[in-house]
């Protein structure tokens, strides 16, 4: 617990006070942002705003995350560094991305193929990770239990479902096209969360705002994951699976989730209306992969679509504009695309968009985490 704390507020206070170093750096550096010309008019105002702003929050992330365990290095946890590795790696290709856009003063960095490939890659290596690091725990009457970061099953809020019943991939393909299939399944999500961040950003603070609430979830889920953690329990008495976690390092998860929290919200206070840096495909990328991680590792790939609602609604309503586009030769159902620059255009203020689209994500990440106390209520009950 003292790691989760010492971590989340170190991480704040480096990007709440250190953010305007970097600020006048990446100015130094020349990394503005550039605004496209079809955008909204008012957005021209922000041509030239330090972007690349990501890299200010993963430093805070991964700084916080190690000072916080200075005084417990055990409590260092293969689950903690793979949502770490699956954060930087996705920022280094976004920042890759932005480097590009910066250098050639124009809306598009890596090809869509390119950036897709960097995903891909990071995402392939992650999943293959996440099924090593066994850890064993030894009960007084020689039982024993055994978990990896995570499993080939696909889950909800566990690795059951609310039925009991289990879906696994290795045990329908078997084992070796099992993995297979699950890396693949680690691409959808990583690509979903990733790019769902990247497509919301654009507005000043709207992404970052969001993803306080979407990963901040992940703190009370990974402390109430650790209280009925299965793990801890085989190390004293016979477990009964049907109502604890079978999550490897459920306080870890907590602690990093809680550092990247921090880190955004002392990061949102350069990042809201009017923003004085941009985070970025360095910084989207980034959050999407925490958040992926997140999910994998705490069992809770599906409840994305609620803790990440907002996250859905924004390239949903980009396919949806697209689709009617194609089917209605040339007509919209949106003034713009994505959903929160229709609203702009239609006379909305931009801190009233941002403000009222954190209360849907809010709302949903509310509803997440009330379906994940209500798996383990019907359990009980």
């Amino acid at each position: 617990m003292q790691s989760l704390l010492t971590g989340a507020a170190v991480s704040l206070l480096f990007t709440l006070f250190l953010t305007p170093l970097f600020i006048r750096l990446f100015h130094r550096l020349q990394w503005g942002q550039f605004i496209r010309d079809d955008g909204p008019r008012s957005h021209h105002a922000k041509r030239g705003t330090a972007t690349m702003g990501g890299v200010v929050f993963i430093l805070a992330s991964v700084v916080g995350y190690f000072v916080g365990h200075l005084n417990n290095v055990k409590g260092i946890t293969a689950s903690g560094m793979l949502v770490l590795f699956l954060m930087v790696g996705l920022g280094l290709v976004g920042f890759t991305d932005d480097l590009l856009k910066t250098r050639n003063q124009r809306s598009l960095g890596l090809g869509g193929w390119a950036k897709i490939a960097g995903q891909v890659i990071v995402a392939t290596v992650f999943a293959i990770l996440v099924l090593q690091f066994p850890k064993t725990a030894v009960g007084a009457g020689g039982n024993t239990y055994t978990t990896t970061p995570a499993t080939t099953n696909v889950s909800i809020v566990r690795d059951q479902w609310f039925d009991g019943s289990t879906l696994s991939f290795t045990a329908l393909f078997g084992a070796t096209v099992g993995v297979i299939v699950f890396v693949v399944w680690i691409w959808l999500i990583v690509a979903a969360t990733s790019n769902g961040v990247n497509v919301t950003d654009g507005l000043d603070g709207l992404a970052s705002g969001a993803s306080i609430f979407a990963i901040g979830s992940f703190v009370i889920i990974g402390f109430w994951q650790f209280n009925q953690s299965c793990f801890n329990r085989a190390l004293t008495a016979p477990i009964n699976v049907a109502l604890c976690y079978n999550v490897r390092d459920p306080l870890d998860l907590a602690t990093v989730a809680a550092c990247i929290t921090g880190a955004l919200i002392g990061f949102l206070w350069w990042n809201t209306s009017p923003a004085q840096i941009f985070m970025g495909d360095t910084g989207s990328l980034a959050l999407g992969g925490a958040l992926a991680a997140l999910a994998v590792l705490s069992r809770t790939e599906l409840l994305l679509l609620f803790i990440g609602g907002l996250f859905v609604i924004e390239p949903g309503s980009v396919i949806v504009q697209r689709v009617y586009f194609k089917l209605t030769r040339g007509k919209r159902i949106f003034l713009m695309s994505p959903i929160h620059h229709h609203f702009e255009l239609k006379g909305w203020a931009e801190v009233t968009v941002v403000v009222r689209f954190w209360i849907i994500g809010g709302l949903l990440v509310a509803a997440g985490v009330g379906l994940f106390y209500l798996e383990w209520l019907t359990r009980a009950g």
